[in-house]
């Protein structure tokens, strides 16, 4: 087990940043760590790395107890921040030359990671001369020198272009293949691109710990149909277990149903008995947007 979290509270004053939070993380999985802003992300992240201590109960990053084993944990964590602290006058190599003296690490991990970061064109520039995208390169690789197990990355693809986003998103996910990540966002779609699993934290506790395709289909689920005239959506309010009828473009509608069951021979049935013709039914997951306001709010 990667990363294990059993209990954790944080308290700060009389306010209670995280709530008796369990949850695991298995080895090279990529696990996305979603909440509103103030939910305890970025404090979990913290008590995780060892910048924090949890009020109560424990957690343990690749078997090693982050309050008894603190420097054991470190050297099994690579850490990016959400505010990415780069030293701006320093060359690319120059700062992970500066990083590997202090992780203690041989000079031929600065080429590895700078390949394996795609930072070879860029080594040579001052970190100040690099557009966003490539300092979350550099920060990456600079989590990677001391070749962690963990990687655990807060807010990574914040502020990023299209491009750049996707440039990062590839990098993750091949660093995925390899090691464990543990990363947070407020970007719905990098989670659906890049995660295997999502936990879904609101108000200090819990609200989702379960795969995507899981989450998007236990609360709900929504049926594409394809009419060959216009039906109104009062009357496809009358199918069981219908929570909302959306009349997307043209002639077919998205039907929102409080369900987990597969309602697609409930709709054809239902076309039928009222002399409807189909043009085509189909399956699609609620979106992971919608579900996690409905998990937040």
């Amino acid at each position: 087990m990667s990363i294990e979290v059993t209990n954790i509270s944080k308290v700060y004053g009389t306010q209670k940043a995280l709530n008796q939070v369990s949850f695991k993380v298995n080895k090279s999985e990529i696990v996305g760590f979603l909440g509103p802003n103030g939910a305890g992300k970025s404090t979990m992240m913290k008590i995780l790395t060892t910048y924090l201590d949890a009020s109560d109960g424990k957690a343990k990053v690749n078997g090693h107890d982050t309050k008894a084993n603190t420097k054991q944990v470190q050297q099994s964590v690579g850490y990016l921040p959400e505010h990415n602290p780069l030293y701006l006058e320093q060359y690319v190599r120059e700062y992970l030359s500066f990083n590997a003296q202090v992780y203690g690490v041989a000079k031929s991990r600065i080429n590895e990671v700078i390949e394996l970061t795609g930072l070879t064109s860029e080594a040579h520039k001052k970190i100040s001369q690099l557009s966003k995208g490539y300092r979350q390169r550099v920060g990456l690789a600079n989590a990677l020198l001391h070749n962690p197990e963990v990687l655990i990355l807060d807010e990574p693809t914040t502020g990023l272009d299209p491009n750049q986003l996707v440039d990062i998103r590839n990098l993750i996910k091949n660093i995925g293949k390899e090691k464990t990540v543990f990363l947070s966002t407020h970007i719905m779609q990098e989670v659906e691109a890049m995660c295997d699993r999502v936990i879904i934290i609101n108000k200090g506790e819990i609200v989702a710990n379960t795969t995507l395709k899981a989450l998007q289909t236990e609360k709900e689920q929504v049926v594409v149909v394809e009419f060959d005239y216009r039906v109104e959506d009062a009357f496809l309010l009358k199918l069981p277990k219908v929570k909302a009828v959306e009349n997307t473009h043209d002639f077919v509608y998205e039907i929102t149903f409080a369900t987990a069951d597969d309602m697609r021979s409930h709709v054809f049935d239902f076309a039928h008995d009222n002399q409807l013709k189909i043009l085509q039914l189909n399956q699609k997951n609620a979106s992971l947007e919608t579900l996690f306001r409905e998990l937040t709010s």
